[in-house]
């Protein structure tokens, strides 16, 4: 039966795709996009505690991955209220840090079974992104298109058990050790998932966050910081574009190839927002023995550069030092122009304003 968008795309090929994928033009652009993503793991490798970055780049994917979806909430603010929790943040920002979690307790489960990605781990992945317990979708209605016209440009398959079957032949193609590479399996793999469409919402959001999951699983990546929604966002109409190609008429090249740049790209773009912030938190560290006249602990500065926001328990914890104490090493680093200081409710939050401003930098800024 030919697809067409106004029913439901029950006879969505199952995976692998019979057609061949790794044609010269893929293999072309899959070469600078292993060499990149290599760098940016040898990149993360490294560092004396990875740990320290992850969290912040987790953020800057979150919050960028919602705004594909018009979650819109800016960098500030997310990074702010994943310090202080506080409980009148916007809904935007609380949702967009709900990803985060996700794609921790994404990597959790995989590690748990062993490295497998499931079809249970996409419920659990999408459940928290959504705040609310998320099953697979039931019952019909569900197109993608304009809401008030009810003009569709695609309507996902239907009903359960159909939803379940190719959800479990995904789970298989992504976890099966193929010759297909694992970048072009990857861009393979989120089409699937996404014109499988298993949820009611949350789908984009979870296949993104499936994505860098599969890296990982894959030894690609040591830890799921590829930043690869700045891509999507700065191209996005090509994204929905070459979705739908890849329904309408099996243009898996074009998709395939998108998905390599962005991976590309990304890795770039994530490696350089390392190495900046390696040389900032080194000034940071050479300015903590020459500038200021106190004797800090060595963990320091990992605790000022877990994220840009940070409270005196904060310190407290990370250093094993008293609230006097963690009190007078912040006081000093703000004195010396090294931290600003805002008033947020009740307690102070101490801002490394150039790690903030590394952040929020574009590739341009580099």
């Amino acid at each position: 039966m030919s697809w067409s968008p106004e029913l439901p795309y029950n006879d969505l090929p199952p995976l692998p795709p019979k057609q061949d994928l790794e044609t010269v033009p893929v293999l072309k652009a899959l070469v600078p996009a292993a060499s990149e993503l290599s760098g940016l793991k040898e990149a993360l490798v490294s560092l004396p505690n990875p740990t320290v970055f992850v969290n912040s780049l987790a953020l800057l994917e979150a919050q960028a991955s919602s705004e594909i979806e018009n979650i819109v909430t800016t960098t500030d603010e997310l990074f702010r209220a994943d310090t202080t929790r506080e409980a009148d943040v916007s809904p935007a920002t609380r949702e967009a840090r709900r990803y985060k979690v996700a794609l921790f307790q994404g990597q959790a489960h995989m590690y748990e079974r062993a490295g497998l990605l499931t079809a249970g781990m996409a419920e659990e992945v999408c459940t928290e992104i959504r705040g609310t317990v998320t099953g697979i979708r039931q019952g019909d209605g569900t197109f993608i298109g304009n809401p008030r016209t009810e003009r569709r440009i695609y309507t996902p398959p239907t009903g359960k058990a159909v939803i379940e079957a190719k959800l479990q032949n995904w789970a298989e193609f992504v976890n099966e050790e193929t010759d297909l590479d694992p970048l072009i399996q990857m861009a393979v793999a989120h089409y699937q998932f996404e014109a499988i469409h298993p949820f009611d919402d949350g789908n984009g959001r979870t296949g993104r966050i499936l994505n860098v999951l599969m890296l990982v699983a894959k030894e690609l990546l040591q830890e799921p910081i590829l930043y690869i929604s700045q891509y999507i966002n700065q191209h996005k109409n090509d994204y929905y574009r070459l979705l739908n190609a890849v329904t309408e008429s099996g243009a898996w090249e074009n998709w395939i190839i998108y998905m390599l740049r962005a991976v590309e790209t990304t890795a770039r773009s994530t490696r350089l927002k390392i190495k900046e912030i390696q040389r900032l938190q080194q000034k940071f560290d050479e300015r903590l023995v020459s500038d200021i006249g106190l004797q800090y602990p060595a963990n320091l500065s990992d605790v000022l550069f877990r994220q840009p926001y940070c409270r005196v328990k904060d310190v407290m914890a990370g250093c094993e030092v008293s609230r006097p104490t963690a009190t007078k090493y912040l006081n000093a680093l703000v004195e010396a122009d090294m931290l600003r200081v805002l008033q947020a409710g009740r307690e102070k939050l101490y801002v490394n304003v150039h790690f903030m401003r590394i952040l929020q930098a574009t590739d341009s800024d580099m």
